[in-house]
């Protein structure tokens, strides 16, 4: 039985307000961190089933911040102090962090560099890039994802023709029904015409994956405190020049798993066998 919506709340952190979903509960506090251009509402599948055991929140990091991709994009390293300064704020002490993508590098960054105190980290598919690729100052055409980023097509008619626009394109056709349903519903918001757009606007998008090439993490792996599950989809695109499994060795407790038959979209595409692998790592069940 799916449990009632989250709340949709938000709080100041400085100069910026994030908008966070809360999904209560009285258990450990856990932070899911969603990945580059998506947002909270896609952890909804997993979220509330761990939402049982622990008080959940999934903050929005895509929006809160305007960024020109041109003009440098948005640091992740500012992210992560967002992230740090809204845990505080929310008195949330010594949580799991659990981030996908752009979400886990986040989550480390907090967590090794600005020293936010967790539990354990959970890194699906995290972006570090080869080291020689970080401080160097790289277009927007010369990055492959923000060059794509600022060419997606942002806008329809409805909700539907949208639907069907996903549905139509390789990268949405191995989700989950009920992810692209929320994508759909969340990812998407009404213009003054009455169109719908891209809720993470493509520049902003792009802004984003230029911000993740300025701050080098793998310096600061060793320096990961807590027991860490490092997940790999089996057919990720990122195999080839992001080595997971290096990454897990080089946090002290670091712990490796892979997913059979998914790629870089773990818990798009199988959010139930990722719900189950979170619990079992939070439960002391080493990965297969």
């Amino acid at each position: 039985m799916r449990v009632a919506a989250p709340e949709v709340k938000s709080q100041a952190i400085g100069n910026a307000r994030l908008t966070y979903l809360d999904y209560g509960g009285e258990g450990p506090p856990l932070v899911m961190l969603h990945a580059t251009g998506f947002l909270p509402w896609l952890w909804h599948p997993l979220a509330r089933r761990l939402a049982a055991k622990y008080r959940v929140i999934a903050p929005a990091m895509y929006a809160h911040r305007p960024a020109d991709p041109y003009e440098g994009g948005l640091a992740w390293m500012q992210l992560a102090e967002d992230l740090r300064r809204l845990c505080e704020d929310l008195s949330i002490e010594n949580s799991i962090l659990v981030g996908h993508s752009m979400g886990a590098a986040v989550a480390t960054l907090a967590h090794a560099v600005l020293g936010l105190p967790a539990t354990k980290l959970v890194l699906i598919e995290p972006i570090f890039l080869p080291s020689g690729l970080y401080g160097i100052n790289i277009t927007v055409d010369q990055h492959p994802l923000a060059a794509k980023a600022v060419k997606r097509r942002n806008q329809w008619r409805d909700r539907e023709e949208a639907r069907c626009d996903f549905k139509s394109k390789p990268f949405f056709q191995s989700w989950d029904a009920e992810v692209l349903d929320l994508y759909v519903e969340h990812g998407l918001s009404q213009d003054d015409g009455g169109a719908m757009r891209l809720t993470c606007a493509p520049l902003q998008e792009a802004a984003l994956f230029i911000g993740g090439s300025h701050f080098d993490p793998w310096p600061v792996l060793p320096s990961v405190a807590c027991p860490t599950l490092v997940v790999e989809g089996e057919t990720s695109d990122n195999r080839p020049w992001i080595d997971l499994r290096r990454v897990s060795e080089l946090i002290p407790q670091g712990h490796y798993a892979m997913v059979s038959g998914v790629g870089h979209l773990v818990p798009m595409e199988k959010p139930l066998e990722t719900a189950r692998l979170i619990e079992a790592f939070l439960q002391g069940v080493p990965p297969a």
